[in-house]
């Protein structure tokens, strides 16, 4: 063994040595002719020489080379809205090709298939049927249940609504929209509310829309200064079925948009444009001709609109319009007249702001005798309102029910009496900001309309106050049931006990913001009232007591469904112990800023008979911890509860009503 490895002649054992040369690239780990030797395993040795690639690699075969006009041809062959979606997520460009794709180019039909060949007993017919004739076999039900099932996802009307704001309006969020919404019943609302930041939005992301959402029947277009016509051209070649539109706040659109959408969507019923500046009279003579069922318009400070394009709309669609509203626009007595002829079918309109309307306009309008079918109208700052041109207005809409009269200073109570007493039909009558009618011109309307008037609202109406001599006497108004007086500092305790001669039939009481009044008017109101009352609402009459509210709840407590409070700092627990015996109907009870205690609240919550479902103690401070066992009880019943700015109640104790009222919506 030892002759074994006892050499010295290397060469003799390994010929070339254990490593090669260079130049003998062949031997190396080759052995010759000596297999017989044993060699001990070895270590791999480490190569540290880069790693050279003598061949370039296959590029694996991707769908991302074929062009766009293959792809197409796939997308629209997908079986279904899902596959269509999941497609869509891959990349940007997949989504804007998937929304390129109209809904009567997509292929429902599935490609037919082999059926798998029968054994039978004759081989040579077995052969005969392993060869695929030229007609193939399939399941036809099957084929026709899955076309029956696509038909319902892709052609029903589009009910999805969606509503994009500030940065969130892009194209990319459009096109994902049109293609999610095609397979779930079709998008049937878009409302898009632009910003500062609204910047990636154009008409790419609307030609989205008109190609994947054809059922869209309504669209909303706000603050979109950068969206020009590019965008309604999309909507209208494409959303026919379009029936409400909004534009506001979108200057770069014109006339040429608009014509568009009244050219290509004939079941337009409803149209709004606001601070549009570069809409003019081209566009409301192109809706008056192309859209049969148009029914409702709204025009708001569109400057290039005036008499021309109103006049022209009104004596096309006139006779099938039922709402108008014309605020702050460049019309005059002109635009009225047609009105006051063509408008046959018209039910409300609202006149708001028209400064180059005078007195001519109305009195021209009620001479039309074409709105009889009118049942509401608004007249809000309109200088040109007087009392000869509201008295022939009342005269030529006799089937009108409610009138609404605000910041007009040029009607006084010669002109609201004749009004009254030519509207044969009126039946509510609302006043507000108008500071040449007194309580004469109140209790004038309130004699005159003793059989029709059901509701008389005045709001901050400087002149309504207690005058100082005594009213003759006067038919009563038997009709009336609503009345409701907000903020007329004049108005005190001598007009309300002659309103509660006047009125015996009250059911709702709003008394909200008159200081001057005390319990000596207010309890003979209380008392003439032989209806009951239902609603009363005292809210900021500062200086009632215990007193009035305890009259209410002893004469009304049966019929008693809402009282309101608010502000009312005299009034204390007493107020709640007539309350908790009396009123069994009561639902909503607001002792804001009242001189509540925890005793009352305590009453309140004993009181068996009545399932409170609002109240509200918000600014209650002498409420403290010591009501949570009573609040928890009224909580059984509640449905809202408001208890902002109790300071004696802990934020511990207000977690544990939230925590045990949890079906209440609490207010803190």
């Amino acid at each position: 063994m030892s002759k074994v490895f006892d050499f010295t002649d290397v060469d003799k054992f390994c010929p070339g040595g254990f490593l090669p040369s260079k130049k003998d690239s062949s031997s190396f780990l080759s052995l010759g002719n000596h297999v017989d030797v044993y060699f001990l395993p070895r270590k791999r040795s480490r190569i540290c020489a880069p790693f050279v690639v003598s061949e370039e690699p296959k590029q694996q075969p991707s769908i991302e080379v074929l062009p766009d006009e293959c792809l197409f041809e796939i997308f629209r062959r997908l079986p279904d809205g899902q596959g269509r979606s999941a497609s869509a997520c891959v990349s940007k460009r997949w989504l804007m090709l998937l929304s390129s794709i109209r809904r009567d180019e997509l292929c429902t039909a599935k490609v037919p298939q082999f059926t798998e060949p029968k054994i039978q007993s004759n081989p040579q017919k077995a052969n005969d049927s392993a060869v695929p004739n030229e007609k193939c076999e399939f399941d036809d039900s099957a084929e026709k249940k899955s076309e029956d099932e696509e038909f319902v996802k892709t052609d029903s009307y589009g009910y999805l609504s969606r509503c994009l704001e500030g940065k969130k309006a892009t194209d990319v969020r459009l096109a994902a929209i049109a293609v999610g919404t095609a397979s779930r019943g079709g998008l049937g609302k878009l409302s898009i509310r632009g910003s500062t930041s609204t910047r990636k939005l154009t008409s790419l992301g609307f030609k989205a829309i008109s190609r994947g959402c054809p059922s869209l029947r309504v669209l909303s277009l706000w603050n979109l200064s950068s969206l020009g016509d590019e965008g309604l051209y999309e909507v209208a070649s494409g959303c026919h079925s379009l029936e409400k539109l909004d534009l506001s706040c979108c200057p770069a659109i014109t006339d040429k948009g608009l014509i568009a959408i009244a050219m290509n969507c004939p079941n337009l019923m409803s149209v709004t444009l606001e601070s549009c500046s570069n809409i003019g009279n081209e566009s409301l003579k192109a809706l008056g001709r192309c859209c049969p069922n148009l029914k409702c318009i709204t025009i708001k400070n569109c400057p290039r609109i005036g008499d021309q394009g109103i006049a022209s709309l009104f004596s096309s669609a006139g006779h099938i319009m039922t709402k108008a509203k014309l605020q702050a626009l460049n019309i005059s007595d002109v635009s009225l007249a047609v009105i006051g002829h063509y408008g046959s079918a018209m039910t409300d309109l609202a006149l708001v702001g028209l400064q180059n309307v005078n007195e001519r306009g109305f009195w021209v309008m009620g001479k039309g005798q074409g709105l009889q079918k009118l049942k509401s109208l608004s007249i809000t700052a309109c200088p040109g309102a007087s009392d000869l041109g509201l008295e022939v207005v009342g005269k030529g809409c006799r089937d009108l029910k409610l009138f609404a009269l605000r910041k007009c200073p040029h009607v006084s109570d010669n002109g609201i009496v004749s009004f009254a007493k030519a509207a044969e039909s009126l039946e509510s009558l609302q006043l507000e900001e108008c500071h040449r009618i007194t309580q004469c011109g109140v209790f004038g309307v309130l004699t005159n309309c003793g059989e029709k008037l059901k509701a008389l609202a005045l709001a901050n109406c400087s002149s309504v106050q207690d005058l100082g001599f005594k009213f003759p006497s006067m038919s009563p108004c038997y009709s009336l049931c609503s009345l409701t007086i907000h903020n007329c500092p004049g108005f005190g305790d001598a007009g309300l006990g002659m309103i509660g001669r006047l009125c015996p039939k009250l059911t709702q009481l709003d008394l909200s913001g008159i200081q001057g009044v005390t319990d000596a008017g207010v309890l003979p109101l209380i008392q003439n009232s032989e209806a009951g009352l239902v609603k009363v609402s005292l809210s900021g009459c500062v200086n009632l007591t215990d007193n009035a509210v305890t009259a209410i709840a002893k004469l009304h407590g049966e019929t008693l469904e809402l009282l309101n409070l608010d502000g009312c700092n005299y009034i204390t627990d007493m107020s709640l112990m007539a309350i908790a015996r009396n009123c069994w109907v009561l639902s909503e009870l607001d002792v804001s800023q009242c001189g509540i205690t925890d005793s009352g609240i305590a009453v309140l919550a004993a009181a068996e008979q009545i399932t409170l479902q609002m109240l509200s103690l918000a600014g209650c401070s002498l409420v403290s911890d010591k009501s949570f066992p009573f609040l928890l009880l009224l909580g059984k019943t509640l449905v809202g509860l408001n208890i902002q700015h109790c300071r004696g109640l802990s934020s511990g104790t207000i977690d544990l009503l939230l925590d045990q009222i949890w079906r209440c919506d609490i207010l803190s």
